[in-house]
């Protein structure tokens, strides 16, 4: 795992993050050179605010040549979704709005923010839309596709990927540790040679199990998959279930739900209908667990579990989600690649669950993957 000064590191070196005169990592750089050297900056200065989104952000020609109509499909339905989804977070919290940027980027493309924090149900959650393309490094493509690393043996060295990338990404982080947080990401992606693909998924991080819950949220999810392949879910949850993996800690994220990538199999449009059923499904699939348990009782230790399990989220969204790979390796904007973290997370040293206890359960449940429908 990363410590605090390699984070501090990586960032410097791959997002243009200016260390401040008098902070010990500039004064540690500074024994070992009189003369610093200027801050390495891959994107951040490339994100303009504007007032308003335009109509559409894809625009015919721009990136690699490749299917147009799809682009503005895509990017449609996750307008749409964005909107949808918001308006349902905000009616359950009933206390907060989100506050919205929008932004174009100099390299092509753009997108919206949306993120509320601090509301009455939710400490903090976000939906973001990004269409974006230009070139990527070698880095950045192993981080998008599971199929980036072959792909990458082939390359020169310092060769770049022309590209277009559409997505609608959220995470929702509630107050009670009864309520579990719910993540989904669901994109479209192309590169040169008419290479194209679909990825995403929606998944459920709880601090505490569930049975009906997760039968509920599986359950969702499953009919989705049915109305489109009934081998969707079996295969898209097993998926999950290895993805989100903290491999240090040797346990999952959470517990679940379904994954894909790299999805193009069938023709463009019969994916994009169970991409757009999927992503539809995110309110009627969270929303009615949220509800049933926004006003529960809980106690100190329920919270601090809660706490530690939103470290446990900290950890594989730095360290190992491709999403936050891909974004910092293309200059993305850090505000919509960082969004997902919690507002507040906790660690303990060598803190393990009493053996019998619900903590130690729902850890079990992280080390052992399980059926829950």
């Amino acid at each position: 795992m990363l410590g605090l000064f390699q984070i501090a590191l990586l960032l410097t070196a791959t997002s243009g993050f200016v260390v401040p005169t008098n902070s010990p990592l500039r004064r540690s750089n500074a024994l070992n050179s009189q003369k610093e050297a200027p801050p390495v900056n891959i994107g951040w200065d490339s994100h303009k605010p504007i007032e308003t989104i335009p109509d559409s952000l894809v625009r015919p020609g721009d990136g690699p040549e490749g299917n147009t109509p799809m682009r503005a499909k895509f990017e449609k339905m996750c307008r749409e979704a964005q909107i949808m989804i918001t308006d349902a977070i905000s009616e359950i919290d009933g206390d907060a709005t989100f506050q919205e940027d929008c932004w174009t980027r100099a390299t092509g493309g753009g997108g919206m923010s949306r993120v509320l924090s601090n509301g009455k149900v939710f400490e903090k959650a976000g939906v973001n839309l990004s269409v974006v393309y230009g070139s990527m490094p070698q880095e950045a493509l192993q981080a998008a596709t599971e199929r980036g690393v072959d792909r990458a043996k082939g390359m020169k060295p310092g060769e770049r990927v022309p590209f277009f990338a559409c997505g609608l990404s959220s995470v929702m982080h509630p107050r009670n540790p009864h309520a579990p947080t719910m993540h989904f990401n669901y994109r479209y992606f192309e590169t040169d040679g008419g290479v194209w693909w679909f990825g995403g998924g929606t998944d459920i991080t709880p601090s505490y199990i569930n049975e009906e819950d997760m039968a509920h949220f599986h359950g969702t999810y499953k009919k989705v998959c049915d109305n489109h392949d009934p081998e969707f879910y079996p295969k898209f949850k097993a998926w999950a279930d290895r993805y989100f993996v903290i491999s240090h800690r040797n346990e999952t994220r959470g517990l679940g739900g379904i994954f894909f990538d790299d999805l193009n199999d069938r023709e463009p449009d019969t994916i994009f209908e169970f991409s757009k059923e999927a992503l539809n499904s995110v309110v009627s699939a969270y929303g009615p667990i949220v509800e049933k348990h926004k006003n529960d009782p809980y106690t100190e230790q329920e919270k601090e579990w809660q706490q530690i399990r939103r470290g446990r989220y900290v950890e594989f969204n730095l360290v190992y989600d491709r999403g936050t790979v891909f974004g910092l390796k293309t200059g993305g904007r850090i505000e919509s690649i960082l969004m997902s973290l919690p507002l507040t997370s906790r660690w303990e040293y060598d803190h393990n669950p009493e053996e019998g206890t619900r903590e130690w359960e729902f850890l079990q449940a992280c080390k052992y993957a399980r059926e829950w429908i």
